[in-house]
């Protein structure tokens, strides 16, 4: 079967469902003050307990992966991720970066009002079960795509590649008029810029990010050359 992807907006990060043949797959998990409506929106797209094969987190930020604990226990799935980014899940701390854009700013003062789990104080911590690096593939579990090592925004924020051209790319672009919007934030502001350029050279058809709407990769390019 092709694969199927559902976007799952809850609050302000995206989470991705996609269906193979194989079963469920899915791309980051949201803030866990958002766990109700993320699990109801799985319920309601056939995924239930069991039937979810894998987690894969774009990176360890807590909207990305604050659920991830949580729906291992439940659905008995593994979580991949890649090994730069381990210690802020298995400590339950934010990465350390540095703030440039008022943009920015800004979206991060709505987000603290907005979600009380924001600093990480409530993190369930957890020990990934696979860890990811450039070149992964995660055929053998069934879903027909390739990990891309991505740092900048965080040391271990990846892309996941499918062999269509669809990118799942957590925080390393956004649906944005200017293509480094993120570098205001990042750990590393040359390891993100390296990064987004290298996106810019490969054939992608779609981006699915982790904030806003997903957007052809055309229209980007178009934008920003």
């Amino acid at each position: 079967m092709m694969l199927e992807i559902r976007t799952i907006k809850v609050s302000d990060a995206n989470s991705y469902l996609l269906r193979t043949a194989a079963g469920y797959f899915l791309v980051d998990t949201g803030y866990p003050s958002t766990r109700d409506v993320l699990e109801r929106k799985l319920i309601g797209a056939g995924c239930r307990p069991g039937d979810l094969q894998l987690i894969v987190l774009t990176h360890g930020d807590i909207d990305h992966s604050g659920n991830c604990a949580y729906l291992r226990e439940k659905y008995g799935c593994q979580i991949a991720m890649h090994a730069g980014d381990v210690t802020l899940v298995e400590n339950g701390v934010e990465s350390n970066k540095e703030c440039r854009s008022l943009f920015i700013k800004i979206v991060l003062g709505l987000a603290a009002l907005f979600h009380r789990d924001v600093n990480m104080a409530d993190f369930e911590r957890f020990t990934p079960d696979i860890l990811v690096d450039e070149g992964f593939d995660l055929s053998e579990y069934g879903f027909d795509a390739q990990v891309l090592h991505l740092p900048g925004h965080t040391k271990g924020s990846i892309g996941i590649l499918t062999a269509d051209g669809d990118l799942f790319v957590g925080d390393t672009l956004m649906n944005a008029k200017k293509k480094f919007i993120l570098s205001g934030w990042a750990e590393n502001h040359d390891a993100l810029k390296s990064s987004v350029e290298r996106l810019m050279r490969l054939r992608i058809r779609t981006v699915y990010p982790g904030h806003l709407k997903p957007f052809p990769m055309a229209q980007f390019l178009t934008k920003n050359r």
